[in-house]
């Protein structure tokens, strides 16, 4: 009987009030999975910016309100873009044997914060669309794209320069490799050199290896103001070996290639107005003297091949023609175009 009253005594009680759960952190995502392979691991380690996450997550901790969140985050995606140009350009302690001119580092503590980030559950509570904002603020700041700017009033006869870079890629391939045009990058940012017409400042900034960030609109977003007072500007990336291809056509067909994220898109690059869209765009780049210039160990080649697909055809391999200069250039817009990588 005692047994029995218990247990009507337990189904009238009202159920105890229980906190609703957290909700699930968003996965790491295939580039931040990386990040738990030795050689990323080493590469952080063996030049000190194994600290630069952990020094992350403390700031984050620290911020009690979106708003701070969004500060600490400007603020610490801003010092790891300085810290990279610093340890590129010998100011400072090197904190470790890898070589200063090694864009890696940069790379992999980045990633190293967005997954951090990403994983972040803050008391304050944050929706996806507010930690999507503020992945955005990081990415911009460690690239340096907020910093594209030539500060202060500019000196009379400086010219300016905009040179941009990407990431390391092809990583599955060999999670060792570097990308060259991300060391430049960090190697010229906010330096003078001297030219043949006299002295110029260059800005730079990378850009992820991510088709979905090119769809998005990120190097309009960068670039739109910077280029508007620029007097040059060069994009850079990795190519072939033992060779400087100046590439004398963009093609507005773009994709095929794994990126980072192991996605392949193809299609014309997103604008407005499709109907305006040229297919080749030629570079305004001096071409003739750059091949002509002395360049060492690494000669320069006019480049001019492109692939030329029929329109209504498909990508490469199918009904495409690989020619040494693009016909539909001269022709109209009877071919898609696909400038060869």
């Amino acid at each position: 009987m005692l047994l029995t009253t218990a247990a009507l005594t337990l189904a009238v009680l009202p159920p105890a009030a229980t906190a609703a759960p957290a909700p699930a952190a968003p996965a790491p995502t295939v580039e931040e999975q990386r990040l738990d392979r030795a050689v990323p691991q080493e590469i952080l380690r063996r030049s000190g910016f194994d600290q630069v996450a952990p020094g992350f997550v403390r700031a984050l901790r620290g911020a009690s309100s979106y708003r701070a969140a969004e500060r600490a985050v400007e603020r610490q995606g801003a010092r790891l873009w300085q810290r990279a140009v610093d340890r590129a350009q010998g100011r400072g302690p090197a904190r470790g044997d890898l070589s200063r001119d090694d864009d890696r580092p940069l790379y992999w503590a980045r990633l190293a914060m967005s997954r951090e980030l990403r994983q972040w559950q803050p008391e304050f509570g944050l929706p996806e669309a507010a930690r999507s904002r503020l992945l955005d603020a990081l990415e911009r700041t460690s690239r340096g794209q907020d910093s594209l700017s030539f500060p202060g009033k500019d000196r009379k006869g400086v010219k300016r320069i905009v040179v941009t870079g990407f990431d390391p890629f092809t990583l599955d391939r060999d999670i060792r490799i570097s990308n060259p045009s991300g060391a430049t990058a960090l190697a010229l940012d906010g330096t003078v050199v001297t030219t043949a017409d006299g002295p110029a400042r260059i800005e730079t900034a990378v850009f992820p290896v991510r088709w979905g960030d090119f769809a998005d609109g990120t190097v309009e977003r960068a670039l739109r103001g910077p280029l508007a007072r620029a007097d040059l500007f060069v994009t850079v990336s990795q190519g072939r070996v033992g060779r400087i291809d100046v590439e004398r056509f963009n093609g507005a067909w773009r994709g095929g290639f794994g990126d980072n994220q192991n996605v392949s898109e193809t299609g014309l690059v997103p604008v407005r107005d499709p109907a305006s869209q040229p297919q080749w765009t030629a570079t305004s780049l001096p071409y003739g003297a750059i091949v002509a210039a002395e360049t060492g160990r690494f000669p320069v080649y006019d480049n001019t091949s492109v692939t030329e697909i029929p329109a209504g055809g498909r990508p490469p391999p199918g009904a495409s023609v690989s020619r040494a200069t693009p016909r539909s250039a001269l022709t109209g817009p009877t071919f898609h175009a696909a400038a060869e990588l």
